[in-house]
């Protein structure tokens, strides 16, 4: 089978509705810089091969590359590479194959698993041309339809409804960050394209679901250290306000359940049992010293021994009811004005305000189908 005759696609949205496996045979250090949430790398280069041949490139053109190419990549390192895509074809069926412009490396691939008795489609334009289909994506989708913005004081439990509705996204689980101070996860935030990529096809997916309207929580600018993309924050700037309410007791069990409960569960799956503690206290005592000035200095040191305090009956008598003390003080004196500061200047955008099952009810009725 001839390069002409071996089978590519350019249905760039069935690829990326359908969660299509995706072999990416860029080298490594383009795959760190961006990639897809359904992509795998395997790449026909290493990192230093690619430097190497893109040297030989510039200085003596695009023959004398592919000749280093080859003497590179060859014998047991071609038979090696060429098996981790059989593998791969073979565990998944429906696979695809790209390079950065769909251009010679996902070419020599495809032609490699072609001698072995494998055909993989490459993507017509590679990485680059799904690339741009998210980018228009993110430019026409986030008011197709139009958005419904889930706000509420911190702990009413807006994350945890948006994770149950099918029609929402949920920007904290994309970005892997609880939007706050005290929100990190233990795993490192995905790169900035990473997480475009990701968002934009879950827009993607909810506007082909054909739902009236698509709820996200209200953010900030940024989630962490990324930022969400200009078309979505200027969707989400006019967006109809759905405030989600809880009482004051429901809220601090439930920060207590999230900042507390839910990340002793997680460091201790991460770490040995006598480095729980240690790793807790860096984590809980690090959100609040990213808060400091905001707090005041009396304030701050304040909550933070009330913080050290209930460390201290957690881990040595197990109770972990002494958190509520400082949780408490710090929505009443932290989160809530800055909330209603905020709020001040959204409250003619407010459609609905309720508990949690008046919420629910108001947007199935609203935004499901």
């Amino acid at each position: 089978m001839g390069a002409a005759d071996l089978p590519v696609t350019a249905d760039y949205r069935t690829l990326l509705l359908n969660d299509t496996p995706l072999l990416d045979v860029r080298a490594p250090v383009e795959f760190t810089q961006g990639a897809f949430p359904n992509a795998v790398n395997l790449p026909l280069l290493n990192d230093s091969e690619r430097q190497r041949i893109g040297i030989c490139y510039k200085q003596t053109g695009q023959q004398a590359a592919i000749a280093l190419g080859q003497r590179l990549v060859s014998g047991e390192i071609r038979a090696t590479r060429i098996n981790a895509w059989r593998q791969f074809a073979a565990a998944h069926p429906e696979a695809v194959l790209y390079c950065f412009r769909g251009g010679l490396r996902s070419r020599i691939s495809q032609q490699w698993l072609a001698e072995v008795g494998v055909s993989v489609p490459r993507v017509a334009g590679g990485y680059r041309a799904l690339r741009q289909f998210l980018l228009d994506t993110l430019e026409r989708l986030p008011q197709q339809p139009l958005p419904l913005v889930l706000a509420g004081r911190t702990g009413v439990a807006k994350t945890r409804l948006i994770r149950e509705l099918p029609f929402a996204v949920d920007l904290e689980g994309l970005a892997r960050h609880r939007g706050s101070a005290f929100g990190r996860d233990l795993r490192p935030q995905p790169a900035p394209i990473n997480f475009e990529n990701a968002l934009a096809i879950r827009l993607l997916k909810l506007s082909t679901a054909g739902y009236p309207r698509w709820v996200v929580e209200d953010e900030g600018q940024n989630i962490g250290a990324l930022a969400l993309p200009l078309p979505l924050r200027q969707a989400l700037a006019s967006a109809p306000l759905v405030v989600l309410e809880a009482g004051f007791a429901e809220r601090v069990d439930e920060v207590l359940n999230g900042y507390v409960r839910e990340m002793t569960a997680a460091f201790a799956q991460h770490y040995p049992p006598a480095e729980v503690r240690g790793a807790l206290t860096a984590h809980l005592l690090g959100a609040l010293t990213r808060i400091r000035k905001r707090l005041g200095g009396w304030r701050y040191q304040q909550i933070a021994e009330q913080l050290h305090g209930a460390l201290q009956q957690q881990f040595e008598r197990g109770c972990l009811d002494a958190h509520r003390d400082w949780i408490a003080r710090l929505l009443a004196e932290y989160y809530d004005p800055m909330y209603d500061y905020q709020l001040q200047h959204k409250c003619q955008r407010i459609v609905f305000q309720g508990n949690w099952a008046a919420v629910w009810s108001w947007l199935q009725a609203h935004a499901g189908r």
